[in-house]
């Protein structure tokens, strides 16, 4: 018996390892500033706690737009590179929220994230329109 639907699974699989990634990278931040509890009004742990939670509000979104076009019988090949690309933009994302020489990855994350929700939406309801 074949995978339902595999482009669902393997993003589902992505989110769990870079979620844990962003909630280790809080954890180290956790413990080099000796914040346990709360945050650091706006410093660097507060930005990897955003990091991460930004990630976890909008890969929801990703994931069910993905499996529902899947559902539809429309995840051609297509679907996966779009979900490879905005795996690979939340990571941006990630590393991004610590500024420096990588913080342009926070807009290119952000931009990758809003192209993504957007073009899964147009393709869901192009869908539920019988258009595509």
């Amino acid at each position: 018996m074949g995978v339902i639907l595999p482009v669902t699974l393997t993003a589902a699989a992505a989110a769990a390892i870079i979620n844990l990634w962003l909630s280790i990278r809080v954890g180290q931040m956790r413990m080099a500033t000796k914040i346990s509890v709360g945050d650091d009004d706006g410093g660097p742990l507060t930005a990897r706690m955003r990091a991460q939670l930004n990630f976890v509000e909008n890969t929801a979104f990703v994931l069910v737009l993905v499996a529902g076009i899947e559902l539809a019988g429309r995840g051609n090949p297509w679907l996966a590179w779009v979900v490879a690309i905005y795996m690979l933009g939340r990571v941006a994302h990630g590393f991004g929220m610590d500024g420096g020489t990588l913080g342009k990855g926070r807009s290119i994350g952000t931009i990758v994230t809003m192209l993504t929700q957007l073009g899964l939406a147009a393709v869901a309801v192009l869908i539920v329109l019988g258009m595509m």
